[in-house]
């Protein structure tokens, strides 16, 4: 058992698990259950006419996945230097598998809804729905994003948002 965290009275740990990662100064968490695989960076093939946070795509074992710059998309003036530490971050998103790109990936963490806090209300580059909550573990606080909403908004056109 873990300790610090509630126990459901059949002895299982309550709470959830999310993958943690880096956006430039920022940690994000989206939810382990989404997360097919993590993988080191490789340029993607650029596809012609699509939105500049769309980096392209790969060829993972015979799958054609969409790869999205997270960066770019949450920070739209953001230009990304990738690094050895750069990562995708594989997805399986309402049947389809999709590609996220971040900086740099920390670990997956077990929150209790106690340590998940409501979004306060606020203008930015993210739309306030696609995130789920914020995260708070000790010092630490943690943007919870809905990955699917964040994909499946009209601008990817990577998800069907009906699915």
């Amino acid at each position: 058992m873990t300790m610090g965290l509630p126990h459901g009275l059949d002895g299982t740990v309550e709470g959830r698990e999310y993958l943690t990662f880096r956006i430039a100064q920022e940690e994000y968490g989206i939810d382990i259950l989404k997360v097919r695989e993590i993988r080191r960076y490789e340029a993607p093939t650029r596809i012609a006419r699509t939105p500049a946070f769309i980096k392209g795509v790969v060829n993972l074992r015979g799958t054609i996945v969409p790869i999205v710059d997270l960066r770019m998309k949450l920070h739209q003036d953001c230009r990304p230097v990738y690094s050895e530490f750069t990562v995708v971050v594989i997805l399986n998103l309402l049947d389809r598998v999709v590609g996220i790109v971040v900086d740099s990936v920390s670990d997956v963490l077990r929150l209790s809804d106690e340590q998940i806090s409501d979004v306060p209300e606020f203008e930015g580059a993210i739309e306030v729905d696609s995130i789920e909550g914020l995260g708070t573990v000790g010092d630490r606080m943690l943007i919870l994003l809905d990955i699917e909403k964040l994909m499946s908004n009209v601008d990817m056109g990577l998800v069907a948002a009906d699915a």
